[in-house]
């Protein structure tokens, strides 16, 4: 019998630094030691009861296909709500046929990249940065161009280095603002100059925003590509309910642009898939009745822990962190030379009374060779005294690790 053989694609395909540890972290659990996960982004606040009672009082007799881009009334919805941030100031009124209901902001990023790229075709991405950036690139035959940004300029993107990473084959540049895993945000003066450098290259420029309301300094939310005039035919927005509205199950996210024609072409993927979950768009419009409260107490939340979590890392000898301006996330230095090592060593060698720690080792969240090998990618989602305890038991697990 000749063996079936798997494709080229899938055996080179990059494996998620934030989920392949899981076996290790199965094997504690079934040892009864209790992992605290700092590795993935999954927060522990409750989702608004607008959201829920919506999943609760769902009472069609038929669960039927929504439209390929989405119910319309969601889609309305949502065009209300960017209007009301300011978004009809970037190059007239958010239409509800310029947003694309997507199976989280996952496959909003699928959608774009594969409306705008060939195979062989770049993006500029900022490095560290999100692993799906470089997992959908890799899907689609695409190549990423990383630009380094540093924790000792608090992750800043410099549109010098952007300009200089881009060549003829490349056709957008991808980010996040508020940053994963960073937590950088941009100002408005930043995006407006990288995206003079899309325009002028003919270029579109795709910022995920998924956390724009988690800003710590005070104003609100971050700015947004779609508001900025100039950009409005090559900026693309993505955006989820996963992190907003702590609905990560719900699997609601969107693509929101202005081009006609990117929209047209990102519509066809959107028909291939049929449509996006009906149940959970009907969650998401409710969802956006949230009282303000909620996000309110839920960024001086996060806020509470980042300042917890990364003073306390910072108190280890060694461990190095920058103060993250947004998002739930923050690169830490570690005193090691391969945290992929030490990450599966606290999973399956070491436990303080019990429990211990998983991180996302920093490697996967790099494009260039070498890079992240001695840091974690950190999510503050968990309540602040186990967090208090995650430094514990680090501190105690960089002393067992060095040991050895």
């Amino acid at each position: 019998m000749t063996q079936p053989k798997l494709s080229t694609r899938g055996l080179t395909a990059p494996a998620s630094p934030i989920r392949r540890l899981m076996p290790y972290a199965d094997q504690a659990r079934a040892r009864g030691v209790h992992v605290h996960h700092l590795n993935i982004g999954q927060p522990d606040l409750p989702t608004p009861k607008v959201m829920i009672d919506a999943y609760r009082n769902f009472d069609h007799t038929t669960l039927a296909y929504s439209p390929s881009q989405g119910i319309r009334a969601y889609r309305e919805a949502l065009a209300d709500f960017y209007n009301g941030l300011g978004f009809d100031a970037g190059g007239g009124a958010i239409d509800p046929d310029q947003i694309m209901v997507t199976v989280g902001g996952s496959e909003a990023l699928l959608f774009a990249f594969a409306s705008i790229c060939d195979a062989g075709d770049e993006v500029v991405v900022p490095e560290p940065y999100y692993t799906n950036y470089a997992g959908f690139s890799h899907v689609l035959g695409v190549k990423v161009r990383p630009v380094l940004t540093k924790g000792e300029d608090n992750f800043a993107v410099d549109p010098q280095a952007v300009a200089a990473a881009c060549t003829d084959k490349t056709r957008a540049l991808v980010l996040p603002s508020p940053g994963n895993p960073t937590g950088a945000v941009l100002d408005r003066a930043t995006l407006e100059a990288l995206g003079k450098i899309c325009m002028e290259r003919g270029m579109f420029f795709i910022v995920d925003e998924v956390y724009r309301e988690f800003v710590y300094n005070g104003a609100g939310r971050s700015p947004s590509v779609l508001e900025i005039p100039e950009l409005a035919q090559c900026a693309v927005m993505v955006d989820s309910v996963s992190k907003r509205y702590s609905a990560c199950g719900a699997r609601i996210g969107c693509l929101v642009t202005r081009n006609a024609d990117l929209y047209a072409t990102a519509l066809k993927f959107a028909q291939a898939r049929l449509s996006p979950p009906t149940v959970d768009q009907l969650a998401a419009q409710a969802a956006l009745s949230t009282p303000a409260s909620w996000l309110t107490d839920a960024v001086s939340t996060y806020r509470e822990r980042r300042d917890v979590l990364v003073n306390g890392l910072n108190s280890i000898p060694g461990v190095r962190c920058a103060m993250p301006q947004g998002a739930f996330y923050f690169m830490a230095d570690l005193p090691v030379d391969d945290t992929e090592d030490f990450c599966i060593f606290m999973l399956s060698q070491f436990d303080l009374g019990g429990e211990t720690v998983m991180f996302a080792p920093g490697e996967g969240f790099y494009a260039t060779e070498g890079l992240g090998c001695s840091q974690v990618r950190v999510a503050y989602v968990l309540e602040v005294e186990k967090l208090k305890r995650c430094v514990e038991i680090l501190r105690a697990g960089l002393e067992a690790y060095k040991s050895r």
